[in-house]
């Protein structure tokens, strides 16, 4: 259990969209495939992105609600392990990789200062075909949803300079304390098996709407 205030940075990761490959005679574009910035330089963070990040389907990805996602270097031994292969830094396509706090200990509403930027956790990541077509992986979507080594995406309640290498600072823990976990499992209960929880977690301020939504019109239906 994380019980420092800080968190530390192992790489900062940006990429734009390029040609990832083909699925079905269709071209894929996408800026998964991202490289490390060098230790000291200073990026903009704005509302929806790092200076250097981009995304090729913004109906999808990118937007205030995945301004930043981070994802946690104690992941990728495990993964090695399953996979097969070495991992490091943007693996998954990750804007920060982090060590530290994980899924079951990050809260929705918890909110990080990084240097002169103000984020907030919002959702967990639920993987779409392009992890697949990027690990080469056809099962990897499948894997990550099951054991729960998703990460989370952040968004940016104050933009300003970061600087690579700096570390995070958690200034508020949210007091509802619904875990990173807690929202990846309440969307994984299709039969409403806790929909106590899944009450929970839909009814939280901080969830992004992508998430608060599906998950409330699930309980709606349950009603009828």
């Amino acid at each position: 259990m994380q019980t420092s205030s800080t968190i530390d940075v192992v790489s900062v990761n940006v990429g734009v969209p390029h040609l990832l490959g083909e699925v079905e005679g269709s071209k894929v574009y996408s800026a998964i495939a991202k490289q490390p910035v060098m230790t000291g330089t200073v990026l903009w963070l704005s509302l929806i992105n790092l200076s250097g990040d981009g995304q090729a389907d913004l109906s999808v990805h990118g937007g205030a609600d995945k301004a930043v996602y981070a994802y946690p270097s104690e992941h990728w031994a495990p993964w090695e392990a399953e996979l097969g292969e070495s991992l490091g830094p943007a693996s998954f396509g990750e804007n920060l990789s982090t060590f530290g706090p994980e899924e079951g200990e990050v809260c929705i509403g918890d909110r990080w200062r990084w240097d002169g930027a103000m984020l907030e956790v919002c959702q967990p990541r639920w993987p779409c075909f392009k992890l697949a077509v990027y690990r080469r992986r056809r099962d990897i979507q499948q894997l990550m949803r099951a054991n729960g080594r998703t990460g989370w995406y952040l968004r940016v309640l104050q933009p300003g300079e970061v600087t690579v290498g700096s570390p995070i600072e958690v200034v508020e823990r949210d007091a509802a304390r619904l875990t990173v976990h807690d929202a990846h499992s309440a969307m994984a209960d299709r039969h409403l098996e806790n929909s106590d929880l899944v009450g929970a977690v839909a009814g939280h301020p901080g969830l992004a709407l992508e998430w608060r939504k599906p998950l409330a019109e699930r309980l709606e239906r349950a009603r009828h």
